[in-house]
């Protein structure tokens, strides 16, 4: 008989003395009782702490000045920005629904950056109205629109350019953003970079702050935040040079990777904070400029651990000879990550698997799709019938924010946990609200 040797991704997760599977010492099978599955747990005091660990770096590396800044877009609803507003973050937003959540939670807009490839004339007058503090503007053509808006309206916008450094960071395609051809941004290679700071210089309603760049998600590599420190640093001092604009700030974005399997490694955060320090106040040094304010946008490295999916076990399917599946009451709709670019994730039993043998299945979602795999190759207990819990782990980013109602499915609520509390942060959807909007 094999047995299942459990690791726990993080130390949040555990197992209490009956073996039922915890986050934040809350055992699962209660709250799926409580709130039925699916259900997405949110362990707050792990963000919390995942909110204090950054700006603790970046105050120990980059000074007072500095600033960290949560990616909502990762996990966007009104308790998200309220624990950010306690925490003292700023946040990054990418839609006007983002703002308009983070307003109804309270959260002051002027410590807000709107991000966005595309955002509409709606959008930019919206934002501008409500007194979002700073655009981070992707292109000319967006530029123009920000200055007309904020000179009609007697406003002058602060701005930070996103620049493409030209980075590879060796990540999914999907979520790969420093290349030179990537849809966002300004190429610093192609002089386009310099056009339009040349051009934001030269517009009213506009006070040009400083550049921005993101080189992509999952990132586990430090030196790659370091080689796009450089060319940020060159083009600031190029600028400095050739135009006689000296920026005061950068954003050097977010990325950092979690551990969603056990072969993830841990990223010691301050320690690859410290040394993107190190390196940028020795070059800014070298290059005779001073080093402007720095800040970082993490997003799934502070919500993610800290989430977890349940789920109920329903049609257990064994094919002798080919390959055995265990469908979940929720899936691609409530998490579509596996379904994009094959993400992989860790999935457990809720019930204690100790001296259970096992057998490798995929474990796959309720919709009328062949894609909707939430995970293949999954250890689960021969065992496993329908009505049992399993938990997918590490899906606090990217879930909740990519659900979607497909095949008419309501989306799950969440729940927080905190001290070993729980509270509910956004109720489950009933059929009546997935058919709200039909006239």
């Amino acid at each position: 008989m094999t047995t299942v040797q459990e690791k726990m991704l993080s130390d949040n997760l555990s197992r209490d003395s009956s073996g039922e599977l915890c986050l934040g010492g809350v055992g699962l099978s209660r709250m799926a009782e409580k709130y039925g599955t699916p259900l997405y747990l949110y362990d707050e005091d792990r963000i919390r702490s995942r909110c204090r660990e950054y700006k603790s770096a970046m105050l120990d590396s980059f000074g007072v000045r500095s600033r960290v800044l949560y990616a909502s877009k990762a996990a966007s609803f009104k308790r998200i920005y309220e624990i950010m507003a306690e925490e003292g973050m700023g946040i990054d937003v990418v839609s006007m629904g983002e703002i308009y959540t983070a307003k109804k939670a309270g959260f002051p807009l002027s410590e807000a950056y709107f991000h966005s490839n595309n955002k509409t004339d709606a959008d930019i007058e919206y934002a501008i109205g409500e007194g979002v503090g700073y655009f981070v503007v992707d292109n000319s053509e967006e530029l123009y629109a920000i200055s007309d808006i904020a000179t009609r309206l007697g406003k002058r916008q602060k701005i930070l350019l996103r620049l493409t450094p030209g980075i590879d960071p060796h990540t999914y395609a999907q979520v790969n953003t420093g290349m030179v051809d990537s849809k966002f941004g300004s190429a610093i290679e192609t002089g386009q970079a310099k056009e339009i700071t040349a051009l934001a210089l030269s517009l009213d309603g506009i006070e040009l702050m400083g550049f921005h760049c993101h080189i992509g998600s999952m990132v586990f590599d430090e030196g790659v935040y370091i080689d796009s420190a450089r060319v940020m640093l060159d083009f600031v001092a190029e600028m400095s040079r050739e135009l006689g604009y000296l920026a005061s700030e950068i954003d050097l974005g977010g990325g950092f990777g979690v551990r969603y399997i056990e072969e993830h490694p841990t990223l010691d955060i301050g320690g690859v904070i410290a040394r993107i320090s190190e390196f940028m106040t020795e070059y800014a040094d070298e290059l005779g400029i001073p080093l402007p304010i720095v800040a970082m946008e993490p997003g799934r490295s502070i919500v993610a651990d800290a989430g977890v999916t349940v789920y109920t076990v329903g049609t257990v399917k064994r094919i002798p000879g080919y390959k055995s599946y265990v469908s979940v009451d929720g899936g691609m709709t409530d998490n579509p990550r596996y379904a994009l670019y094959g993400s992989p994730y860790t999935i457990l039993p809720v019930a204690s698997p100790v001296g259970e043998d096992f057998e490798l299945c995929s474990v796959v979602g309720r919709c009328c799709e062949s894609g909707d795999i939430l995970q293949e190759g999954v250890r689960m207990p021969r065992g496993i019938r329908r009505g049992e819990l399993i938990a997918c782990l590490v899906t606090g980013a990217y879930n909740y924010s990519m659900a979607s109602n497909y095949n008419r499915i309501p989306r799950p609520p969440v729940v927080m946990l905190s001290g070993g509390v729980d509270s509910l942060a956004v109720r489950r959807e009933m059929p009546d609200d997935v058919s709200a909007l039909d006239v």
